[in-house]
């Protein structure tokens, strides 16, 4: 048996908690200074931590190294498993032609940039957010509104911007799955809360990617289509992520989102529109087909269009062309909500998970209880990915893909996604060695102490978090337990803190190295992200500050009354 110790070195809980922060600092040194590689720096950190759990905290070698391996399993399911998944679904539409048949339909209902930037950058990026993530939606984004017209920087800086909201809930809500394996608090109650943070940046977002494109012009002139836009995105988050199924939030919002937009340009066009300002007008030309890079170095995917199908142009997109384009989308919602049926629920809360005590681990929490994260829960039928993955089938069958072409393009995704799967199980195991060894502890402890003044320095820590690692899910498997630790401490809500870390972290996510890599490759800007990060900063700190204060509001009784 092994009992956390609080303040293993020196007998002092300020040096111990420096200590402790050791390995994170390591691994935001590594990618924000040096630049190294992330995978590189997670397997340091990971490395560095195991140590000081052995030597300093005192945890026999072998529960440490059962730690670390419980950890990477995490990573790999559900974490990994979701987003393989998901990004293999996107891939399906992207070899057959039928996600540059959508990105067409989409660019066809408008010639307005303003409106463009709400219904490609905000839109469709959060569609493509919520399957494939990790830089594809604001590669993916720029490209389409260059293609539309737009300069390239400018294309840039709204794809990132844009790139916010969706976040917390991406990839098939897997911040949210990460959020709740490392702290333990039921995931229902973790999207419930962040379902009640994030609708306030969907409402504002529109309005600044406008202002972006056309100053404020365009705010004076779009400004109904984009309240439109960001309420019912908004709206949309909180009922999904509070009442149905949370893993399909970002799906049913930006599809709602898309459906309410069209609506109203049915009834309602800007009354004027420039091409002065940056604002070309060239008309749009399709994307390439073969596919977007999930990330800088990614090679593209297949390309596997089938010869008896008549892929829609600009020109020509039928009832029935619309709704083959969007069919893989319909199929995940469709999917998922038989998952929430009753009986079906229930048959999979019997059968479709297993729990089990991790082989080698035997720990207490200082206080002397069984420290969190032993007992690892498999949901082997019930899990997201293998939702998406049955989705994924859903869709060969709906574009008569073949098992052997489906088996091509899943083996490219797992090539797109190899080094992101060393990070992503490095840095799980990182957090759950640092969460059963006692370091997240000992540093939530020391923060604690700040008292009533951690709400305010949690939403910093997600921020952080985000802008150095580039992931909300990584950032959430490193501060989650830490943030519930300090929040117990200093007599806050445990679950408004540890969502915070995932709705205000977000906002960093345009600052981190990777996606300005994507937007800078996307917009042909050769050593771009210097550029892009000067023109992002401000509203990177703008939106974050934004959500600290209503998050500072959720810890009083002024907004109390949404903590779940």
């Amino acid at each position: 048996m092994f009992q956390q110790v609080l303040a293993p070195f020196a007998h002092s809980l300020l040096l111990s908690a420096l200590l402790a922060a050791l390995p994170l600092a390591a691994l935001f040194v590594m990618l924000g200074v040096f630049r190294v590689k992330a995978a590189y720096a997670a397997l340091v950190s990971l490395g560095s931590a195991v140590v000081l759990a052995i030597a300093v905290w005192g945890m026999p070698v072998g529960q440490a190294l059962s730690a670390t391996g419980e950890g990477v399993f995490y990573g790999l399911f559900p974490i990994l498993w979701i987003l393989v998944s998901a990004l293999w679904v996107y891939n399906l539409t992207v070899a057959t032609g039928w996600f540059d048949a959508l990105g067409r339909i989409i660019r066809s209902i408008s010639d307005d940039p303003r409106v463009l930037a709400i219904l490609i950058a905000f839109c469709f990026g959060a569609l493509l957010e919520s399957l494939a993530g990790f830089g594809a939606p604001v590669a993916i984004s720029a490209a389409m509104l260059i293609a539309a017209g737009m300069k390239p920087v400018r294309a840039a800086v709204v794809s990132l911007v844009a790139n916010t909201a969706p976040v917390a809930f991406g990839a098939m809500a897997a911040p949210i799955t990460a959020l709740a394996g490392v702290t333990g608090l039921p995931v229902h109650d973790l999207a419930s809360m962040t379902g009640r943070q994030t609708p306030f940046v969907a409402l504002i977002v529109p309005l600044v990617l406008v202002f972006l494109v056309d100053g404020r012009r365009g705010v004076r002139e779009t400004w109904p289509v984009a309240l439109v836009a960001g309420g019912v995105f908004g709206l949309s988050q909180f009922v999904v992520s509070n009442f149905l199924a949370f893993e399909v939030t970002d799906v049913v919002a930006s599809v709602l989102t898309v459906a309410a937009v069209l609506l109203m340009l049915r009834v309602w066009q800007p009354a004027v529109r420039h091409d002065e300002g940056g604002l070309a007008t060239r008309p749009a030309v399709p994307t390439p087909r073969g596919g977007m890079p999930a990330g800088p170095g990614a090679a593209p995917v297949a390309t596997l269009v089938l010869e008896d199908e008549a892929l829609p142009t600009a020109t020509r997109r039928s009832p029935g062309q619309v709704l083959k384009a969007t069919a893989p989308y319909l199929a995940i919602i469709v999917i998922f909500t038989i998952a929430q049926l009753p009986a079906v629920k229930g048959w999979l809360a019997v059968h479709g998970t297993v729990g089990f005590g991790w082989p080698g681990l035997h720990v207490l929490a200082p206080g002397g209880k069984a420290a969190p994260n032993q007992v690892f829960h498999l949901d082997h039928l019930k899990a997201t990915g293998t939702l998406l993955f049955l989705s994924g089938l859903v869709t060969m069958a709906i574009y008569r893909i073949s098992p052997k072409q489906g088996a091509l393009v899943l083996g490219r995704t797992l090539t797109q996604l190899r080094w992101t799967i060393i990070t992503v199980a490095s840095v799980l195991g990182l957090s759950f060695v640092m969460n059963l060894s006692g370091q997240t502890t000992t540093l939530g402890s020391a923060l604690a102490a700040t008292g009533a003044f951690f709400v305010v320095l949690s939403p910093a820590i997600g921020w952080i978090g985000v802008a150095l690692t580039g992931s909300d899910t990584s950032s959430n498997s490193l501060f989650g337990l830490l943030q519930v630790t300090a929040a117990k401490s200093a007599g806050l809500q445990p679950v408004l803190m540890a969502a915070a870390n995932s709705a205000a972290g977000v906002m960093g996510k345009m600052l981190s190295v990777q996606n300005l890599a994507v937007a800078a490759a996307a917009a042909g800007m050769k050593d771009g992200e210097h550029v892009l990060l000067r023109k992002v900063i401000g509203w990177s700190l703008g939106l974050a500050a934004f959500v600290a204060v209503i998050i500072v509001l959720q810890s009083t009784p002024v907004l109390g009354w949404m903590v779940p």
